[in-house]
């Protein structure tokens, strides 16, 4: 073309969670039982949606008002009920107005950087959830700018690395918190969260932080809401019922603005997020019908319960298996439903490989990790996929240094997830084995 029509922010737009299903089905034709890892849905892994929870949505959609549209900002009634929810635990206080309801999360993300200044940078956790990091790097035309999360401490945020980090790059005007985090599944503790606001007073920035996961917690941990502590600074909490309820395909998810009055070109950002929305009309209407009458249902709270339950365990045993084997670093996943495993730097080369049956599958995967750029822990990716058949997500895929795999913890059955994760721990050791 007589111009160039791309994007300057094009090159950053990757998403491996889904690039590594097409490896996946291109194996899966050859022969290859594939286990798929990659993707945090409930409903894929075979969770099984209750009929109460169906016939909340059956009626709903009975009703005329279901198929027309919703005010931009969201439903009034559903708005309400989430004032409601954030307001008596007496931290933030919200009206109606300061909710904006968007097509699934990722629709929010896009919407919130897309409409920053070109030049403004939001500071993301490394590793950090690739539609976060991907949609800020887009919007700037550059990397991500990151701060650590420690592998050898939970996971957890390094402050002094924050602090350096919006300290010395004038243009970072928010930090990205995941609470609690995917891809890790670290649960954040109160002081940890304070120190992260204290560090946006300080700096005269807002925050944003992704709480889809805050009702999924367990093994003892506890967090805070945004809501609680977040004080007199601006910010947004964003919400959704992908994974609660589950229903991801629902894409229902809300931002709440704390303080947004606070700072007149904070308002006017606020502002222009929600004219962008404006410009769509507004988000799928029955979704936002569904969520009061969802979360009110007597069995909700046990229906959550016992998928709480099973998290905890699974990261018991996922744990208790993977912290015994040498060359990695594992922690004990206390929320959502994921476990990043790092690998021990210097530990991969590429010379590495894992037994191949399939010979077509063997020259597949030698193919793909002969090929230019290729990281060392997505090397492992392929060998383990064309090995094994799991399918996992390289770590370097979500905005970090450190070589490793996300794996999820959704398998229904836990016999086959032992098995998953005993056949993971397997590979690793034969892979770090297989050459020096």
């Amino acid at each position: 073309m007589r111009t160039d029509i791309v994007h300057i922010g094009a090159g950053e737009l990757t998403y491996e969670i889904r690039n590594i299903v097409i490896v996946g089905e291109t194996l899966q034709k050859l022969g290859i039982d594939v286990h798929w890892e990659n993707i945090g849905d409930p409903v894929a892994k075979g969770e099984v949606i209750p009929a109460w929870m169906k016939d909340i949505v059956a009626g709903l959609a009975q009703q005329d008002s279901s198929y027309g549209y919703s005010p931009t900002r969201g439903v009034l009634a559903t708005r309400e009920y989430l004032v409601e929810l954030t307001n008596q635990r007496g931290g933030a206080q919200i009206t109606p107005n300061d909710i904006i309801f968007f097509n699934g999360l990722g629709d929010a993300i896009s919407k919130i950087y897309g409409m920053l200044k070109r030049t403004a940078r939001v500071v993301m956790p490394s590793p950090s959830y690739t539609t976060h990091s991907s949609a800020e790097a887009a919007h700037a035309g550059d990397r991500p700018v990151t701060y650590r999360l420690d592998p050898n401490n939970m996971w957890y945020p390094d402050l002094d690395d924050l602090e350096k980090r919006i300290k010395y790059n004038p243009a970072v005007v928010a930090i990205l918190i995941i609470n609690p985090d995917n891809p890790t599944g670290a649960v954040y503790p109160e002081e940890i969260l304070r120190g992260m606001v204290e560090l946006a007073r300080k700096y005269d920035l807002f925050v944003i932080c992704d709480e889809v996961y805050l009702n999924i917690v367990y093994n003892d941990f506890k967090t805070l809401p945004l809501s609680d502590l977040i004080g007199d600074v601006p910010a947004i909490a964003m919400r959704g019922l992908s994974k609660e309820m589950p229903w991801p395909g629902g894409r229902c998810g809300w931002i709440e603005v704390y303080n947004g009055h606070q700072s007149p070109i904070f308002e006017k950002y606020i502002n222009s997020v929600l004219n962008a929305k404006m410009l769509e009309v507004c988000s799928t209407t029955l979704p936002q019908l569904v969520l009061p009458e969802l979360f009110k249902h007597p069995e909700y709270h046990g229906y959550l319960q016992e998928r709480i339950d099973r998290y905890e365990r699974y990261s018991n045993i996922a744990y208790d298996c993977l912290n015994r084997v040498d060359g990695i670093m594992v922690n004990r996943t206390n929320g959502a439903f994921y476990l990043s495993i790092a690998f021990v730097p210097g530990r991969l080369n590429n010379e590495q490989t894992l037994p191949i049956a399939n010979n077509e599958v063997r020259h597949k995967v030698e193919v793909l990790v002969n090929q230019c750029g290729v990281s060392l822990d997505k090397r492992f990716v392929y060998y383990l996929l064309g090995s094994t058949g799991i399918c996992t997500v390289p770590l370097t895929s979500f905005a970090t240094d450190l070589d490793g795999i996300r794996v999820t913890m959704l398998e229904r059955e836990e016999g086959a997830f032992r098995e998953i994760i005993e056949t993971i721990a397997r590979a690793i050791r034969d892979y770090l084995a297989s050459a020096g």
